[in-house]
Protein backbone atom coordinates (compact mmCIF):
# COMPACT_ATOMS: atom_id res chain seq x y z
CA UNK A 1 0.00 0.00 0.00
CA UNK A 2 1.23 3.50 -0.81
CA UNK A 3 2.33 5.47 2.24
CA UNK A 4 -0.01 8.36 1.37
CA UNK A 5 -3.02 6.02 1.26
CA UNK A 6 -2.03 4.37 4.52
CA UNK A 7 -1.68 7.77 6.16
CA UNK A 8 -5.04 8.92 4.80
CA UNK A 9 -6.82 5.83 6.14
CA UNK A 10 -5.14 6.20 9.53
CA UNK A 11 -6.30 9.82 9.80
CA UNK A 12 -9.78 9.04 8.51
CA UNK A 13 -10.12 6.67 11.46
CA UNK A 14 -8.79 9.29 13.88
CA UNK A 15 -10.86 12.21 12.59
CA UNK A 16 -14.18 10.33 12.49
CA UNK A 17 -13.57 9.05 16.01
CA UNK A 18 -12.60 12.56 17.14
CA UNK A 19 -15.81 14.04 15.73
CA UNK A 20 -17.89 11.30 17.38
CA UNK A 21 -16.22 11.57 20.79
CA UNK A 22 -16.26 15.36 20.77
CA UNK A 23 -19.97 15.38 19.91
CA UNK A 24 -20.70 12.99 22.79
CA UNK A 25 -18.69 15.04 25.27
CA UNK A 26 -20.15 18.36 24.17
CA UNK A 27 -23.72 17.02 24.17
CA UNK A 28 -23.44 15.92 27.81
CA UNK A 29 -21.71 19.15 28.85
CA UNK A 30 -24.30 21.39 27.17
CA UNK A 31 -27.18 19.57 28.85
CA UNK A 32 -25.42 19.85 32.19
CA UNK A 33 -24.81 23.60 31.78
CA UNK A 34 -28.39 24.27 30.72
CA UNK A 35 -30.00 22.17 33.46
CA UNK A 36 -27.81 23.00 36.48
CA UNK A 37 -27.80 26.71 37.37
CA UNK A 38 -25.21 26.13 40.11
CA UNK A 39 -22.45 25.42 37.56
CA UNK A 40 -20.25 28.32 36.52
CA UNK A 41 -20.49 28.31 32.67
CA UNK A 42 -17.14 30.03 32.16
CA UNK A 43 -15.19 27.66 34.42
CA UNK A 44 -16.91 24.53 33.08
CA UNK A 45 -16.39 25.67 29.48
CA UNK A 46 -12.69 26.34 29.98
CA UNK A 47 -12.28 22.98 31.70
CA UNK A 48 -13.85 21.23 28.71
CA UNK A 49 -11.70 23.17 26.23
CA UNK A 50 -8.60 22.11 28.18
CA UNK A 51 -9.71 18.46 27.95
CA UNK A 52 -10.18 18.74 24.18
CA UNK A 53 -6.99 20.72 23.61
CA UNK A 54 -8.80 23.72 22.13
CA UNK A 55 -7.58 27.24 22.94
CA UNK A 56 -10.33 29.65 24.07
CA UNK A 57 -8.63 32.54 22.28
CA UNK A 58 -9.20 36.04 23.61
CA UNK A 59 -12.79 35.49 24.78
CA UNK A 60 -13.23 37.16 28.18
CA UNK A 61 -16.10 34.96 29.32
CA UNK A 62 -17.53 31.76 27.94
CA UNK A 63 -21.09 30.43 27.94
CA UNK A 64 -22.92 27.54 26.31
CA UNK A 65 -23.23 29.25 22.92
CA UNK A 66 -19.62 30.41 22.70
CA UNK A 67 -18.47 26.97 23.84
CA UNK A 68 -20.53 25.32 21.11
CA UNK A 69 -19.12 27.66 18.46
CA UNK A 70 -15.55 26.80 19.47
CA UNK A 71 -15.95 23.06 19.92
CA UNK A 72 -18.51 22.27 17.22
CA UNK A 73 -18.45 24.82 14.40
CA UNK A 74 -14.91 26.23 14.05
CA UNK A 75 -13.72 25.14 10.60
CA UNK A 76 -10.01 25.91 10.94
CA UNK A 77 -9.50 23.86 14.12
CA UNK A 78 -8.76 20.16 13.56
CA UNK A 79 -10.02 19.39 17.08
CA UNK A 80 -13.51 20.81 16.45
CA UNK A 81 -16.34 18.66 15.12
CA UNK A 82 -16.67 20.48 11.79
CA UNK A 83 -12.89 20.58 11.42
CA UNK A 84 -12.66 16.83 12.04
CA UNK A 85 -15.44 16.05 9.53
CA UNK A 86 -13.78 18.29 6.92
CA UNK A 87 -10.38 16.66 7.39
CA UNK A 88 -11.88 13.15 7.31
CA UNK A 89 -13.65 14.01 4.05
CA UNK A 90 -10.51 15.49 2.47
CA UNK A 91 -8.46 12.43 3.41
CA UNK A 92 -11.14 10.17 1.95
CA UNK A 93 -11.22 12.18 -1.28
CA UNK A 94 -7.46 11.77 -1.61
CA UNK A 95 -7.64 8.00 -1.07
CA UNK A 96 -10.63 7.12 -3.26
CA UNK A 97 -8.86 4.12 -4.80
CA UNK A 98 -8.66 2.33 -1.41
CA UNK A 99 -11.95 3.49 0.13
CA UNK A 100 -15.32 1.96 -0.72
CA UNK A 101 -17.87 4.07 -2.58
CA UNK A 102 -20.28 3.75 0.35
CA UNK A 103 -17.74 5.21 2.78
CA UNK A 104 -17.00 8.14 0.48
CA UNK A 105 -20.69 8.87 -0.02
CA UNK A 106 -21.31 8.71 3.74
CA UNK A 107 -18.59 11.25 4.59
CA UNK A 108 -19.32 13.46 1.59
CA UNK A 109 -23.05 13.60 2.39
CA UNK A 110 -22.24 14.35 6.03
CA UNK A 111 -19.93 17.20 5.03
CA UNK A 112 -22.49 18.65 2.62
CA UNK A 113 -25.23 18.52 5.28
CA UNK A 114 -23.16 20.31 7.93
CA UNK A 115 -23.96 23.96 6.93
CA UNK A 116 -27.73 23.42 7.02
CA UNK A 117 -27.49 21.49 10.30
CA UNK A 118 -25.39 24.30 11.75
CA UNK A 119 -27.91 26.96 10.82
CA UNK A 120 -30.72 24.97 12.40
CA UNK A 121 -28.66 24.29 15.55
CA UNK A 122 -27.94 27.99 16.03
CA UNK A 123 -31.72 28.60 16.16
CA UNK A 124 -32.97 25.53 18.01
CA UNK A 125 -29.96 24.47 20.09
CA UNK A 126 -26.97 22.19 19.49
CA UNK A 127 -28.51 18.84 20.48
CA UNK A 128 -29.86 18.06 17.01
CA UNK A 129 -26.50 18.81 15.37
CA UNK A 130 -24.53 16.74 17.90
CA UNK A 131 -26.95 13.80 17.59
CA UNK A 132 -26.61 14.03 13.80
CA UNK A 133 -22.81 13.73 14.09
CA UNK A 134 -23.07 10.73 16.41
CA UNK A 135 -25.50 9.00 14.03
CA UNK A 136 -23.32 9.65 10.97
CA UNK A 137 -20.21 8.39 12.79
CA UNK A 138 -22.12 5.21 13.69
CA UNK A 139 -23.19 4.85 10.04
CA UNK A 140 -19.59 5.31 8.91
CA UNK A 141 -18.41 2.61 11.34
CA UNK A 142 -21.09 0.21 10.11
CA UNK A 143 -20.27 0.84 6.45
CA UNK A 144 -16.55 0.41 7.08
CA UNK A 145 -17.26 -2.86 8.86
CA UNK A 146 -19.41 -4.21 6.04
CA UNK A 147 -17.73 -2.87 2.89
CA UNK A 148 -13.96 -2.97 3.53
CA UNK A 149 -11.68 -5.97 3.13
CA UNK A 150 -9.65 -6.85 6.23
CA UNK A 151 -6.43 -5.84 4.52
CA UNK A 152 -3.77 -3.27 5.40
CA UNK A 153 -6.17 -0.40 4.66
CA UNK A 154 -8.65 -1.69 7.21
CA UNK A 155 -5.86 -2.17 9.77
CA UNK A 156 -4.64 1.41 9.37
CA UNK A 157 -8.17 2.80 9.76
CA UNK A 158 -8.90 0.75 12.89
CA UNK A 159 -5.46 1.65 14.26
CA UNK A 160 -6.23 5.35 13.92
CA UNK A 161 -9.66 4.96 15.49
CA UNK A 162 -8.26 2.99 18.43
CA UNK A 163 -5.43 5.43 19.13
CA UNK A 164 -7.83 8.40 19.06
CA UNK A 165 -10.39 6.64 21.27
CA UNK A 166 -7.81 5.79 23.93
CA UNK A 167 -6.54 9.38 23.92
CA UNK A 168 -10.03 10.88 24.31
CA UNK A 169 -10.97 8.63 27.25
CA UNK A 170 -7.72 9.47 29.03
CA UNK A 171 -8.45 13.18 28.49
CA UNK A 172 -11.91 12.70 30.01
CA UNK A 173 -10.51 11.03 33.11
CA UNK A 174 -7.84 13.70 33.49
CA UNK A 175 -10.60 16.32 33.69
CA UNK A 176 -12.00 14.67 36.85
CA UNK A 177 -8.96 13.50 38.79
CA UNK A 178 -9.44 16.22 41.42
CA UNK A 179 -13.10 15.34 42.06
CA UNK A 180 -14.29 13.57 45.18
CA UNK A 181 -14.88 9.81 44.92
CA UNK A 182 -18.64 10.36 45.21
CA UNK A 183 -18.81 13.41 42.93
CA UNK A 184 -21.62 13.45 40.32
CA UNK A 185 -18.94 14.43 37.82
CA UNK A 186 -18.09 10.74 37.41
CA UNK A 187 -21.57 10.16 35.98
CA UNK A 188 -20.79 12.88 33.44
CA UNK A 189 -17.60 11.06 32.46
CA UNK A 190 -19.51 7.83 31.88
CA UNK A 191 -22.18 9.60 29.81
CA UNK A 192 -19.56 11.42 27.74
CA UNK A 193 -17.87 8.11 26.92
CA UNK A 194 -21.17 6.42 26.03
CA UNK A 195 -20.57 4.02 28.91
CA UNK A 196 -23.22 4.77 31.53
CA UNK A 197 -25.69 1.97 30.75
CA UNK A 198 -22.99 -0.66 30.29
CA UNK A 199 -21.28 0.45 33.51
CA UNK A 200 -24.52 0.18 35.51
CA UNK A 201 -25.15 -3.32 34.17
CA UNK A 202 -21.58 -4.35 34.97
CA UNK A 203 -21.47 -2.97 38.53
CA UNK A 204 -25.17 -3.30 39.40
CA UNK A 205 -25.60 0.42 39.95
CA UNK A 206 -22.74 0.92 42.44
CA UNK A 207 -21.04 4.12 41.34
CA UNK A 208 -17.86 5.67 42.71
CA UNK A 209 -14.58 6.98 41.33
CA UNK A 210 -12.68 3.72 41.73
CA UNK A 211 -15.22 1.69 39.76
CA UNK A 212 -15.55 4.33 37.02
CA UNK A 213 -11.77 4.54 36.55
CA UNK A 214 -11.49 0.75 36.64
CA UNK A 215 -14.19 0.39 33.98
CA UNK A 216 -12.97 3.09 31.59
CA UNK A 217 -9.31 2.18 31.90
CA UNK A 218 -9.21 -1.59 32.29
CA UNK A 219 -12.46 -3.25 31.23
CA UNK A 220 -11.63 -6.02 28.76
CA UNK A 221 -15.07 -6.22 27.11
CA UNK A 222 -16.23 -2.62 26.68
CA UNK A 223 -14.99 -1.31 23.28
CA UNK A 224 -14.50 2.25 24.52
CA UNK A 225 -12.23 1.38 27.43
CA UNK A 226 -8.58 2.38 27.14
CA UNK A 227 -7.37 -1.20 27.57
CA UNK A 228 -9.66 -2.50 24.82
CA UNK A 229 -8.59 0.28 22.44
CA UNK A 230 -4.89 -0.30 23.15
CA UNK A 231 -5.25 -4.04 22.65
CA UNK A 232 -7.05 -3.48 19.35
CA UNK A 233 -4.37 -1.02 18.19
CA UNK A 234 -1.69 -3.49 19.25
CA UNK A 235 -3.36 -6.25 17.22
CA UNK A 236 -3.48 -3.99 14.13
CA UNK A 237 0.18 -3.05 14.46
CA UNK A 238 1.20 -6.66 15.03
CA UNK A 239 -0.48 -7.70 11.76
CA UNK A 240 1.05 -4.75 9.90
CA UNK A 241 4.48 -5.59 11.32
CA UNK A 242 4.17 -9.22 10.23
CA UNK A 243 3.30 -8.01 6.75
CA UNK A 244 6.46 -5.91 6.58
CA UNK A 245 8.74 -8.47 8.27
CA UNK A 246 10.20 -9.42 4.90
CA UNK A 247 11.55 -5.94 4.25
CA UNK A 248 15.35 -5.59 4.28
CA UNK A 249 16.72 -5.05 7.76
CA UNK A 250 13.46 -5.85 9.53
CA UNK A 251 13.51 -9.59 10.21
CA UNK A 252 11.33 -10.36 13.22
CA UNK A 253 12.15 -7.09 14.95
CA UNK A 254 9.25 -5.42 16.75
CA UNK A 255 8.52 -1.85 15.78
CA UNK A 256 8.89 1.05 18.20
CA UNK A 257 5.15 1.76 18.04
CA UNK A 258 4.33 -1.85 18.91
CA UNK A 259 6.76 -1.83 21.84
CA UNK A 260 5.22 1.38 23.19
CA UNK A 261 1.70 0.00 22.85
CA UNK A 262 2.62 -3.30 24.47
CA UNK A 263 4.20 -1.57 27.43
CA UNK A 264 1.24 0.77 27.97
CA UNK A 265 -1.25 -2.10 27.67
CA UNK A 266 0.67 -4.41 30.01
CA UNK A 267 1.01 -1.70 32.67
CA UNK A 268 -2.77 -1.39 32.70
CA UNK A 269 -3.40 -5.12 32.53
CA UNK A 270 -1.18 -6.12 35.45
CA UNK A 271 -1.87 -3.17 37.73
CA UNK A 272 -3.54 -4.12 41.02
CA UNK A 273 -7.09 -2.70 41.19
CA UNK A 274 -6.36 -1.43 44.70
CA UNK A 275 -3.46 0.64 43.35
CA UNK A 276 -5.41 2.17 40.48
CA UNK A 277 -6.25 5.48 42.18
CA UNK A 278 -2.77 5.89 43.69
CA UNK A 279 -1.05 8.69 41.77
CA UNK A 280 -3.84 8.59 39.19
CA UNK A 281 -2.92 11.95 37.57
CA UNK A 282 0.64 10.75 37.01
CA UNK A 283 -0.57 7.47 35.54
CA UNK A 284 -2.98 9.22 33.17
CA UNK A 285 -0.39 11.77 32.00
CA UNK A 286 2.10 8.95 31.43
CA UNK A 287 -0.53 7.04 29.45
CA UNK A 288 -1.39 10.12 27.39
CA UNK A 289 2.30 10.65 26.61
CA UNK A 290 2.63 7.00 25.55
CA UNK A 291 -0.36 7.33 23.21
CA UNK A 292 1.13 10.47 21.66
CA UNK A 293 4.47 8.70 21.21
CA UNK A 294 2.71 5.77 19.53
CA UNK A 295 1.16 8.16 17.01
CA UNK A 296 4.55 9.70 16.25
CA UNK A 297 6.21 6.28 15.95
CA UNK A 298 3.51 5.06 13.53
CA UNK A 299 3.99 8.20 11.44
CA UNK A 300 7.75 7.75 11.26
CA UNK A 301 7.59 4.03 10.49
CA UNK A 302 4.82 3.93 7.90
CA UNK A 303 4.21 7.42 6.51
CA UNK A 304 7.44 9.42 6.63
CA UNK A 305 10.20 6.85 6.86
CA UNK A 306 12.34 8.83 4.40
CA UNK A 307 12.96 12.54 4.89
CA UNK A 308 11.78 14.90 2.20
CA UNK A 309 14.57 15.68 -0.26
CA UNK A 310 15.03 19.15 -1.80
CA UNK A 311 17.21 19.19 -4.88
CA UNK A 312 19.88 21.84 -4.81
CA UNK A 313 22.31 23.10 -7.40
CA UNK A 314 20.07 22.12 -10.33
CA UNK A 315 18.74 25.60 -11.09
CA UNK A 316 18.56 26.62 -14.70
CA UNK A 317 20.99 29.41 -15.56
CA UNK A 318 19.92 31.83 -18.22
Amino acid sequence: MLARNAESLYWIGRYVERADDTARILNVSVHQLLEDASIDPDYASRQLLAVLGIAPGELAELDVWKLTELVAYTKDNASSIVGSITNARENTRGAREVVSTELWECLNATWNAVPERQRYARRAGPHAFLSFVEERAAMFAGLADSTMSRDDGWLFMVLGRSVERADMVVRLLLSRVQDRASSPGWVTVLSSAGAQDTFLRTYRGALDASRVVQFLLRDTLFPRSVFYALRQAESCLDQLDRGSAGQPGRGNEKSEALRLLGRARSELEFLRPSDLLDELPRRLISLQTAIRDVGEAVSVQYFHSSPWVAWRGAEVSL
